[in-house]
């Protein structure tokens, strides 16, 4: 899986087109197969070369609508971006003190996790911020939707949302709605609830287990083990590393942004 910020990025790089960049990124949030052909259409007709470049990604890698769920909704995957606001004010220190910054850095980000989840469990809260968040918003906007059964035995339904007009088709039994949501986020869409309600059915049943409170905790319960004095530490054993003066930091000139745990500034960022 690729990050959405990356294409973009790359994208704005290879062909200087800012105003098509946001285009790129759209593609990349499509839920549907109906909403991807719209965008890809848009794409196309400004230039065939913006869209054979988007081709030779794959769209497993970087289209929701077709990544089977792995995403769940989430469009930068990679790690480093993922903690970048707890590594980067290290990444001009020296090996060892980047090393051990980065340790107690992500030792705090887990202890405060921990406590956090930790706390929301014990308030009686069952899933995540932002899950609770959506559901509640997904409820309110269920209250404008018409549910018509079809098939009470397989749990398929079409729904009308009035104030839009716009009819899709909801499967419980398999897990998806036609406006994409559902199967992206692995949470119950605003039509899943309308269903529910209509047929007095536990919408809790259509929440994954990964947003319960319970699931999250477990994700923080990994505990640092000190580090102690260097006097202390064990006497090294292994390989002599010697750095390569080619990758050596410029001393001229600005030096460029990189995140950190890639390589060398002078690299620039790595491509995808």
């Amino acid at each position: 899986m690729f990050c959405i910020r990356h294409i973009g990025s790359n994208f704005l790089r290879a062909f200087k087109v800012p105003h098509l960049q946001k285009l790129v990124v759209n593609i990349g949030y499509s839920r549907t197969v109906e909403e991807y052909n719209i965008n890809y259409k848009r794409l196309e007709e400004r230039g065939e070369a913006y869209a054979r470049w988007c081709d030779d990604i794959g769209l497993r890698h970087w289209v929701l609508a077709f990544d089977e769920g792995h995403r769940w909704g989430h469009m930068t995957t990679n790690l480093v971006e993922c903690i970048n606001s707890v590594l980067k004010g290290a990444r001009n220190l020296p090996v060892l003190a980047l090393v051990r910054a980065t340790y107690y850095r992500l030792n705090e980000l887990f202890t405060r996790k921990s406590a956090e989840a930790h706390e929301r469990k014990r308030a009686g809260f069952t899933y995540s911020v932002f899950a609770q968040k959506r559901i509640e918003t997904n409820m309110q906007q269920a209250g404008n939707i018409v549910v018509h059964q079809f098939d009470r035995r397989n749990e398929v339904f079409e729904v009308r949302d009035m104030a839009s007009g716009k009819v899709s088709v909801v499967d419980l039994a398999r897990r998806t709605c036609d406006c994409g949501h559902f199967q992206v986020e692995r949470l119950p869409c605003r039509h899943v609830i309308a269903c529910c309600a209509n047929q007095r059915l536990d919408w809790q049943l259509y929440v994954h287990d990964v947003y319960k409170m319970t699931e999250i905790r477990k994700v923080y319960r990994f505990e640092f083990t000190p580090l102690g004095d260097p006097d202390t530490w064990p006497a090294y054993e292994g390989p002599t590393l010697v750095a390569n003066p080619a990758l050596r930091r410029t001393s001229k000139g600005r030096p460029k942004s990189v995140h950190p745990l890639t390589a060398s500034p002078s690299m620039g960022r790595p491509n995808i």
